[in-house]
C-alpha cells in the first residue's frame, strides 16, 4: 500500500460531552502520542491493550510515540481470536489495571481488531466507573465499524456482545498502512462489514465495492482510503442521530441477528465475525424476499458481491428451533419479539418486529 495516495480525513462524532475526532491518515500510527497531547493536558501514565498477534508488530511503535511525548507506559497482552472474548479475558484487563494504579483520568489504548477494542471499551467504562479510553484499530473491520460509535461488550456463552455499554471513546486513530500485514482472510470479513454500508444506506456505495473489489483486496491505498472514510463517514452520522441504539442505529446490524447467531452456534470458532455477518445478510435477504418486502433477485446480487470477495455464502445448517433458540437471545430484542433487519431493497434497510416464527422457520427449511 502506497502512502503517498492515501489522503488524510478527520470526521467529529457530535455527542456534546462525548464527542471525538475520527483521525484518518497512513503513518499516523507514530503519531499517537503527540495527538494525546491535545486530549489530555499533561501526560502521565496510560496502558496500551493488545493482544499476541497484533503486539510484536505495532506495540514498539505505539510506546515509543508515547514514551516520546512523556507517558509512562505500561500493557496487557491478550490472546487473540474471538473465542477469548471472555468474562476470563476481561478479568484479565482489570487485573492489570488495579496492578499499574491508573486514576480515573488516564487512559487505556485499545491497539488491535474488534475484540480488543470492544474489550478495552467495556473495561474502561466498568474500571473506576470510567476511564478514558482511546481505539487504535488495526483490522479493516475496526476501522470502518467496530471501533467508532461507543459499543463495547464482551460474549457470553448465550450470546454475543451480552455483556457490555455503550461507552464513547475519546478518539479514534486510524492508520491505514497497519493493513499490509493482515491475513487476506482477515481484508475479506472487514470488506464484508463496509458492503454493509452500501446495503443499508448507500446504493451507490455497494455499486462502488462491486466495482473496486479486487483493488481492496489487493489493498489498493486509493480504494482503502475512500472505503474506510466513507464508511466512518456512514457510521458516525448513524450514531450522531442514535447513540444509543433507540432507532435508526438498530439498522447498523443488517446480518448481525443471524450472523451472530452462527457464531454462537459454532462457538466463535468457525467464522471470523465479519463472514457471519455476510451470511447472516444473506439470509436477511432472503427473509425480505420471502415476506415481499425486497424485489426479486436482490439475495443473488448480494450473493454475487459476497462470492466476488470468496466469503462464505453457504449457510450452515441448524434445526430451526435452535436458530430461533440463538436468535432469541439476540440484544437487540424487545421482550419475547425478536428484531430483524430487512430490505426493501439495495440501500434502503428497514427495522422488523412482526416476523413471526414460521416465517423464520420456512427460511431455514428453504436452505435444506
Amino acid at each position: 500500500m502506497s502512502k503517498q495516495i492515501i489522503e488524510s480525513h478527520l470526521y467529529n462524532v457530535d455527542l456534546g460531552p462525548r464527542s471525538y475526532d475520527i483521525h484518518i491518515e497512513p503513518g499516523c500510527l507514530s503519531q499517537l502520542g503527540s495527538a494525546m497531547g491535545n486530549i489530555f493536558q499533561s501526560p502521565t501514565r496510560c496502558m496500551i491493550i493488545s493482544n499476541i498477534t497484533i503486539a510484536p508488530l505495532y506495540l514498539q511503535t505505539v510506546k515509543d510515540s508515547l514514551q516520546q511525548a512523556g507517558w509512562q507506559v505500561s500493557e496487557c497482552i491478550l490472546p487473540d481470536g474471538e473465542r477469548y472474548k471472555t468474562m476470563q479475558s476481561f478479568e484479565q484487563i482489570m487485573d492489570a489495571l488495579m496492578q499499574a494504579k491508573l486514576s480515573r483520568n488516564e487512559p487505556v489504548i485499545a491497539l488491535g481488531g474488534g475484540v480488543v477494542g470492544d474489550m478495552t471499551g467495556f473495561a474502561a467504562s466498568c474500571y473506576r466507573r470510567g476511564i478514558p479510553f482511546i481505539q487504535v484499530p488495526t483490522t479493516v473491520l475496526a476501522q470502518v465499524d467496530s471501533s467508532v460509535g461507543g459499543k463495547t461488550a464482551i460474549n457470553h456463552p448465550h450470546g454475543k456482545n451480552m455483556i457490555g455499554a455503550f461507552y464513547q471513546p475519546k478518539l479514534v486513530w486510524i492508520d491505514p498502512l497497519v493493513l499490509n500485514t493482515l491475513e487476506i482472510r482477515e481484508v475479506r470479513a472487514g470488506i464484508a462489514e463496509a458492503i454493509k454500508y452500501g446495503l443499508i444506506r448507500d446504493a451507490a456505495l455497494f455499486n462502488w465495492m462491486q466495482n473496486n473489489l479486487d483493488s481492496a483486496l489487493n489493498l489498493d491505498g486509493h480504494v482503502l482510503s475512500t472505503m474506510i472514510h466513507t464508511s466512518c463517514r456512514h457510521k458516525a452520522e448513524v450514531v450522531m442521530a442514535d447513540e444509543t441504539e433507540q432507532g435508526m442505529r438498530a439498522l447498523l446490524n443488517l446480518g448481525h441477528t443471524f450472523g451472530h447467531a452462527i457464531e454462537s452456534m459454532t462457538h466463535y470458532e468457525t467464522y471470523l465475525h465479519g463472514e457471519a455477518v455476510a451470511m447472516g445478510t444473506l439470509m436477511a435477504a432472503r427473509l425480505s424476499e420471502q415476506l415481499n418486502h425486497a424485489p426479486t433477485g436482490t439475495e443473488d446480487r448480494i450473493r454475487a458481491c459476497y462470492q466476488a470477495a470468496d466469503l462464505p455464502t453457504s449457510i450452515p445448517s441448524f434445526s430451526a428451533d435452535a436458530w430461533l433458540d440463538a436468535m432469541g437471545h439476540d440484544k437487540k430484542n424487545i421482550g419475547s419479539r425478536i428484531r430483524y433487519i430487512l430490505l426493501r431493497d439495495i440501500g434502503d434497510a428497514f427495522l422488523a418486529e412482526d416476523v413471526s416464527p414460521d416465517a423464520i422457520r420456512a427460511l431455514i427449511a428453504s436452505y435444506a
